[in-house]
């Protein structure tokens, strides 16, 4: 590598705002220069994020009432989902090639900007047709932002402290449930679902607005001289790039497996009251937001290795899930709840922060926009796959083992991780930006 190339980002500060590059530039040298600069781009990669998934949430508070306005019936309201999640999926793939090529600042700066205006759009749609198509359009802009955020925390953050980061840009996901659940029904009773997407809409494109002014790539992540179009044939190459992917997958298929049966089954099939099935799945949901950033400082610290912590963390996600199957009483579910929503969230951050390890920080975003892409087919097809287990074999305790299975079979390509296929180098400047702490920075987490 070449230090002290242009990157793409550096290139690309020309956006379109009356900010002068030379004003832009040394508005932020100073900041930048130091490692304090980080915990701003990682603040601003979180919210980007967080905004991204309240967006998506959204839907689940304002489905019934946006049926009722737009005369869509029940049984057509999952078409608007499974629209937005095409879109998304697609996003992740394209837009971390996008952070690869064109720069994680634009990528992440847009993708919230444009997501938020057709929130905007959606907000005002009056027919079936113009709504499932800004839902598609707000799904398309959303999925850039995980890749295009990955990148760049990995050109702030070395190895060893990626954990901690990773942690906490993956609260995001749980934390836009939270927000969406807690304001979307008050602002419907109060004026109508209109204006939850109107809300949410104008806040995406001022923080989008925020990105594109204040978000650089980082000095760990140093663009080739030459280098153009980003080359993804090394990632179809590497295989533990490829069994990450499978793990997730796996591991994905039983955290929203849970997510989208437990409430219902604990209800139908052992008879538990709704509002205390509701404290159950509330507790498991609770527990996500602090323990994603607690396990990543807790690998940093202790220097553990990624791939066996992820290891240990599927084999007690499974355990958790069997514990599960054999309970019958609301104690029994409200013990297990708890350690169940721990192991079923904990291994994102984890393994997402392993990405960047074995692709190289120059192909990061294609990295992790594709196997998210991949993870997330897990947990499309585990609802349908769970509902036809049930509808056949009518038992409670048969559709948690099928859960179970995932993880469990998510051990077996983590155990195929190795060091031969990490393909992280840090440019000799990353010292100055990191502090010491005696580990090795080049591993997943320093350590097979």
């Amino acid at each position: 590598m070449v230090v002290g190339t242009t990157t793409a980002d550096e290139r690309d500060v020309g956006f379109p705002f009356t900010l002068r590059k030379d004003i832009y530039m040394a508005a932020i040298s100073t900041a930048a220069s130091g490692t304090r600069y980080r915990w701003v781009v990682l603040a601003l990669c979180w919210a980007a994020f967080t905004m991204t998934s309240v967006d998506r949430a959204t839907w689940g508070p304002a489905a019934g009432s946006v049926g009722d306005d737009l005369g869509v019936a029940i049984a057509g309201l999952g078409l608007f989902a499974t629209t937005y999640y095409i879109g998304y999926v697609l996003s992740n793939v394209v837009g971390g090639f996008v952070a690869d090529w064109v720069g994680s600042r634009v990528t992440v700066g847009l993708s919230i900007l444009l997501s938020g205006g057709f929130m905007l759009a959606f907000g005002e749609a009056d027919t079936r047709t113009m709504g499932l198509l800004f839902q598609a359009c707000i799904g398309l802009c959303a999925g850039a932002e995980l890749g295009a955020g990955v990148k760049l925390i990995t050109g702030w953050f070395v190895p060893e402290r990626r954990g901690f980061a990773m942690g906490v840009f993956m609260t995001a996901t749980s934390l836009g449930l939270v927000v969406a659940n807690a304001v979307v029904p008050t602002l419907i009773e109060s004026h109508s679902w209109r204006t939850s997407y109107h809300l949410f809409g104008i806040a995406s494109m001022i923080l989008g607005v925020v990105c594109l002014i204040l978000l650089r790539p980082g000095p760990l992540v140093v663009r080739e001289k030459g280098s153009g179009r980003p080359d993804l044939r090394p990632l179809l190459h590497n295989r533990s790039l490829l069994l990450l992917g499978v793990a997730g997958f796996c591991a994905l298929w039983g955290t929203y497996g849970f997510v989208t049966w437990s409430n219902l089954l604990m209800v139908k099939g052992i008879g538990i009251d709704p509002v205390e099935a509701g404290t159950v799945v509330v507790i498991f949901g609770a527990v996500a937001v602090a323990s994603k950033p607690v396990i990543g400082f807790i690998g940093d610290v202790l220097g553990l290795s990624r791939k066996n912590l992820t290891i240990a963390i599927l084999a007690t996600f499974a355990v958790c899930l069997i514990a599960f199957s054999f309970a019958n009483t609301v104690t029994q579910f409200l013990w297990i709840a708890p350690v169940l929503g721990i192991a079923a969230y904990v291994y994102s951050p984890v393994m997402l922060a392993m990405i960047p390890t074995l692709s190289g920080g120059q192909l990061a975003g294609s990295a992790a926009g594709g196997v998210n892409a991949f993870w997330q087919l897990g947990s499309t097809l585990v609802p349908t796959v769970v509902g036809l287990v049930y509808g056949a074999a009518g038992s409670f305790q048969v559709v948690f083992l099928v859960l179970a299975a995932g993880p469990l079979l998510g051990i077996v390509p983590m155990l195929g991780l190795r060091t031969a296929d990490i393909h992280e180098h840090l440019p000799p400047t990353a010292s100055i930006h990191s502090e010491p702490t005696g580990q090795p920075l080049l591993a997943t987490n320093g350590k097979d």
